[in-house]
Order: C-alpha cells, then sequence, then structure tokens
C-alpha cells in the first residue's frame, strides 16, 4: 500500500475589487431568500498540489515564478502547506468550494511543476466562495442553501450536473478537500439514496 500524497493549498484572490463576487452577492440579495442575510461574498481560486516534497518556501516560489499559478502583479496568494496554517479567511466566513467534475486537473501545470521542479505532482484547481452572513445566522446552513443552483430562485455557485462543492464553516478545510470523499446530502424534501 502506498502512502497518500502530501497535498498543499494556495489561495488566489485578486488585489483589486472582484466583479465576479459583486455580481454574487447582489444576486443572492436581490433574488434568493437564503442570500437576504448575506453580507459579503469574495471570490478565491485555489490549487491543490499532491506529491511535492518540497518546503513551503521553495513551494511559494515556484507558484510566484509561473503564470500557471497566479500573477503577482494583479493578485496575492496565500500559501498552506500544513494543516494548523491559516485560510485567508474570517472566522466568520462560511467557504463553498466548487470544481468542475472529472475536470479539476490542470495538466499544463503538472508538466511546467515536473520540467522546473523535476517533481510529478497533482495539480488541481477550483473556486472558493467566501460568505459572510448577519450575525446570529448559521452560516453554514445559509451557505449550504447558496450552494448548488436547483432552480432560479435557489442556490447560486454550484450547477449539479458538471460541478462538486464542499461547504466548510467554523474550521480550516483540509488540505486535500477535493480529492477527499465526503457524503452527499440529499436536496431538501428528498430521500438520500
Amino acid at each position: 500500500m502506498t502512502a497518500p500524497k502530501r497535498c498543499v493549498q494556495a489561495y488566489v484572490e485578486l488585489t483589486s475589487a472582484d466583479p465576479e463576487a459583486t455580481s454574487a452577492l447582489g444576486v443572492a440579495r436581490e433574488r434568493l431568500a437564503a442570500g437576504r442575510t448575506l453580507e459579503s461574498v469574495r471570490r478565491l481560486r485555489v490549487f491543490e498540489i499532491a506529491g511535492s516534497a518540497l518546503d513551503h518556501d521553495a513551494i511559494a516560489v515556484r507558484l510566484h515564478a509561473s503564470t500557471q499559478f497566479y500573477n503577482p502583479a494583479r493578485e496575492r496568494c496565500v500559501l498552506r502547506t500544513a494543516a494548523h496554517d491559516p485560510v485567508p479567511a474570517g472566522g466568520e466566513e462560511a467557504l463553498v468550494l466548487v470544481f468542475e467534475r472529472g475536470g479539476e486537473r490542470r495538466m499544463p501545470a503538472e508538466r511546467w511543476w515536473r520540467h522546473d521542479a523535476g517533481e510529478r505532482v497533482e495539480v488541481r484547481e477550483g473556486v472558493v466562495w467566501a460568505l459572510a452572513f448577519a450575525p446570529g445566522e448559521d452560516a453554514a446552513v445559509r451557505a449550504a442553501e447558496l450552494a448548488v443552483t436547483h432552480s432560479r430562485a435557489e442556490g447560486l455557485f454550484a450547477n449539479p450536473h458538471v460541478e462538486e462543492h464542499r461547504v466548510c464553516a467554523g474550521a480550516a478545510p483540509p488540505l486535500d478537500w477535493m480529492t477527499k470523499k465526503v457524503a452527499r446530502t440529499p436536496r431538501r424534501g428528498r430521500r438520500a439514496t
């Protein structure tokens, strides 16, 4: 049996205002019952890099050196190489991870890493929506209600036909958030199968 591959995360966020996050906040507040108490929305891209033996600083240098991951002139990157490393989100924010089912792998980034660092790694990319709600709201419940689009009046961030999602509130997500198997939650009013 082989040991699981070490996984690190890189969170990338625009340094300027994000029009997609602004639009999502407006739509949620105006059109969705679950979004009425939503106070802020931030959008971050997240990369999970599995299999690197490099230390934190060496990984940071590699990320900074390649446009495969982010543009330092207009984005900032926060690297997590250990479970106790902080996530670039406030404690009051619930996180919704969305990624394309079967399309999250980034082969060009993997080839670049192999050429630059001499390591074979697996690179996955998704989007994290950081959602802050009014005080007294259950952020995990509200985020779960907004996570999956079921109709024009229900959900916002993930298309259940082609995308996977994960919700995390109150704790840091695991470093292997995209590959970690999670139990499916049934849609409201339907039985689990």
